[in-house]
C-alpha cells in the first residue's frame, strides 16, 4: 500500500491527498493516453536531501508527452520546481516522486478533442521496490508469455500509461507462477526488459544490455553504463537471447524503483552462483554512494533541496 502524504500538487496548487480527485469520464481513464515519470529523492550522508537526475526525468516526461501529442500546460522549469516544492511541503526527506499528465473529461471517444491536460505530482515514502532482501540476495524471474511492444505498435520510448497494461499482465503471470518478476522478449525473441526495469548481464567481467529498440531509455540504466565504464568495465549495448542469461556469470535489473536488483534465477535456472555476483555488488555499492552524495564526481546528478 502507498503510504499517504499530506498534499498533492494538482495543476499548480496543493490539495489534500484525499481530495485529489478526477471525474469518472476522464479521457485517460478510458483510453490510456497519459504520461508519467518515476523519480527518487534520497537522504544524503551529510543530512541533506537530493533528487536523482531531476532534469533528465523532467525532459523524458515532456518527451513522452510530445510523442503522444499532449501539450503539458506548464514549463519544464515549473514542473521541476513543483517536484521540489511537493517534497518540501510534505516534509519528505527520502522517497518516490510520481508526476502524471493526463487528459481530462470533455469529449468522449478515441479522439480527445480539446479536453484539458492536467498534471499532478505525488510523493510518498518508498523503500526497495522488490524488497530489501531482493537487493541483497537477488530475485527469481520468469520469461513471460507476453511479448514486449513492437516499436510501431506502441511508442516504446515514451512512458505512456496504456503501455503498461503489457507490464501488468506479465507481472501478474510471474507472481501467480511463484516468481518475483517477469522478463519480456521483443517480437524477434531477443531479451527486451522486465515489467518495469532494464536488464544487464555480466560475462567474464563484460556487461551487456539490450539496445534502445523496444526498450525504454532508463535513466538508472544510463547511470550504470556511465558508472561501469568509469570503473573500467566494458559495456556493450547489443541484443542477446535468454539462453545467454542462463549461462551468464551475473544478471541484474535496474530502474528508479528497482535501483540495482540482482537476478539469482531465471526460468528455474540458477544464474552464476545463484546470488548477487561480485560485479553487481560493486555497481550496486557505487550507485548507492552516488545517490547518497558520497561520490562528488557525480554531484551533478543530484539536485539538493531543503525542507520547509
Amino acid at each position: 500500500m502507498v503510504q499517504k502524504t499530506e498534499q498533492i500538487w494538482f495543476d499548480g496548487r496543493f490539495v489534500p491527498w484525499g481530495e485529489a480527485n478526477v471525474h469518472v469520464l476522464t479521457h485517460t481513464l478510458h483510453y490510456g493516453v497519459g504520461v508519467f515519470e518515476g523519480i527518487r529523492c534520497y537522504r544524503c550522508s551529510d543530512g541533506s536531501s537530493a533528487v536523482l537526475r531531476l532534469e533528465e526525468h523532467v525532459d523524458r516526461f515532456f518527451d513522452s508527452a510530445k510523442v503522444v501529442q499532449m501539450e503539458i500546460p506548464f514549463s519544464r522549469e515549473e514542473i521541476s520546481q513543483a517536484i521540489l516544492d511537493t517534497l518540501r511541503t510534505n516534509g519528505l526527506q527520502e522517497g518516490y516522486v510520481r508526476p502524471l499528465a493526463f487528459i481530462g473529461d470533455g469529449a468522449m471517444g478515441v479522439y480527445p478533442g480539446d479536453n484539458p491536460v492536467h498534471v499532478i505530482i505525488a510523493v510518498w515514502p518508498w523503500g526497495a521496490y522488490l524488497g530489501d532482501e531482493a537487493l541483497q540476495k537477488g530475485i527469481t524471474v520468469k520469461t513471460s508469455s507476453f511479448t514486449r511492444h513492437h516499436v510501431n505498435v506502441m511508442m516504446t520510448k515514451a512512458k505512456v500509461c496504456g503501455n503498461y497494461v503489457n507490464s501488468v499482465l506479465a507481472k501478474r503471470e510471474a507472481l501467480a507462477d511463484g516468481y518475483d518478476e517477469s522478463l519480456l522478449l521483443d517480437v524477434d525473441g531477443y531479451v527486451a526488459e522486465a515489467s518495469g526495469e532494464n536488464i544487464f548481464i555480466v560475462k567474464k567481467s563484460v556487461l551487456k544490455t539490450p539496445p534502445l529498440g523496444p526498450v525504454l531509455p532508463g535513466i538508472t540504466r544510463d547511470c550504470l553504463i556511465t558508472l561501469a565504464r568509469d570503473m573500467g568495465y566494458r559495456v556493450q549495448e547489443q541484443r542477446f537471447t535468454r539462453d545467454e542469461i542462463y549461462t551468464a556469470d551475473e544478471a541484474f535489473f535496474c530502474g528508479t524503483a528497482a535501483e540495482v536488483t540482482p537476478i539469482r534465477e531465471l526460468d528455474r535456472r540458477k544464474i552464476g552462483p545463484g546470488e548477487a555476483g561480485a560485479v553487481t555488488k560493486l555497481l550496486q555499492q557505487e550507485f548507492f554512494r552516488v545517490v547518497h552524495g558520497d561520490n562528488l564526481k557525480y554531484a551533478g546528478w543530484l539536485t539538493h533541496f531543503g525542507l520547509e
